[in-house]
């Protein structure tokens, strides 16, 4: 009997009258909103208009879902169309089984789609949200420990894991925890993201590059502890190989990317500059007015004086008239003041 270990919930589904909260279910629907939300605050902080992040979203998370069903059902197609399967089951999403392959190759489809739709270029999008979508990834592969899913080998270290259910082929027992070693690891490659964009600036795409890149090598180590049924090439799993391509081609975007297109985006959104500047003028023209009250005259004007129109300004003009051989005017001088014109004698 281990001394130390990590329960497993007795079940992860909970029923509200007849409808089923699943605890899968929960985990990418709280991972999806940390992602928006930490998306959101990094492109407004690059310039782009608040919600923008949130509209695209509207496209990318559908796509997401679908890519990383699709590529779960593709690779183990066995679970759901072999003898004996049901193929209806490859459209049980809360039952677990999401690729996040799939998820990113198909999501960013969808995120494609929305960009251009609202003129954005999709490579700062992806940089503005890569961060949160690591910590999504954190947060929903707690839906695999609601699932009693995806743990590795046995192991008798205190944190291991203790499975109990027997459904699946599953053998009770205690077994290396794969889902909290990748959820600790999604938060770091997090972090890492944006001190990394805070360091360096990172623009046109390659601060998701960097991201794509630091997942790939946790997962490789993660999936070598994994025990659950895979397809394997040259004795490696199939998410191993996929792991390893992957990785070499983020690493080659960001050194190609970093010598054609240096720097960072000048803008992200059109329009988004002009709408602050609008919006701080708007707010700088109330604040800084005349400073009077209605119906007031200014402090600095003189009393029973207001200000002079443009034709009074022109009629209290003198005209020269003619001059005397002395160089003094002979003609009348004329002053002209609110109430009318008057005339003057001569001197």
């Amino acid at each position: 009997m281990e001394l130390a270990y990590i329960p497993s919930p007795s079940r992860g589904v909970l029923y509200l009258g007849p409808i089923p909260l699943r605890g899968y279910a929960f985990c990418i629907i709280i991972g999806v909103f940390v992602a928006v939300w930490l998306g959101n605050k990094r492109w407004i902080a690059r310039g782009g208009r608040t919600g923008t992040v949130a509209d695209i979203a509207v496209w990318a998370v559908p796509f997401g879902l679908v890519g990383g069903r699709l590529y779960h059902v593709i690779t183990d197609y066995e679970l759901y169309f072999s003898e004996g399967r049901d193929w209806v089951d490859a459209f049980k999403v809360w039952e677990g089984g999401l690729g996040i392959w799939g998820a990113i190759a198909l999501g960013a489809v969808g995120a494609w789609i929305g960009c251009r739709r609202r003129g954005i270029p999709l490579p700062a999008y992806a940089d503005a949200i890569a961060p949160g979508i690591a910590l999504a990834q954190a947060i929903g592969r707690w839906g695999n420990w609601f699932n009693q899913e995806l743990y590795g080998k046995e192991t008798h270290v205190p944190w291991a894991l203790h499975i109990t259910s027997s459904a699946d082929g599953r053998v009770p027992g205690y077994y290396q925890p794969t889902f909290l070693y990748e959820s600790l690891w999604c938060v770091g490659v997090a972090f890492l993201v944006l001190w990394a964009d805070r360091r360096f600036k990172f623009g046109h795409g390659r601060a998701f590059a960097l991201y794509v890149a630091a997942y790939c090598v946790g997962r490789a180590w993660i999936e070598y502890l994994r025990v659950d049924d895979a397809h394997h090439i040259l004795g490696l799993r199939l998410n191993d190989w996929t792991a390893m391509i992957v990785f070499l081609l983020a690493v080659l975007y960001l050194v190609v990317s970093s010598k054609k297109r240096p720097g960072r985006e000048e803008m992200v959104e059109p329009g988004a500059a002009e709408d602050a500047a609008g919006g701080s003028s708007g707010e700088g023209n109330e604040a800084g007015g005349s400073g009077a009250e209605p119906g007031k005259e200014p402090e600095d004007a003189e009393p029973g004086k207001g200000p002079e129109s443009v034709e009074d300004a022109e009629l209290s003009k003198e005209p020269e008239g003619e001059k005397s051989e002395g160089g003094k005017p002979e003609a009348a001088e004329y002053t002209t003041t609110k109430s009318g014109v008057e005339s003057a004698e001569k001197s």
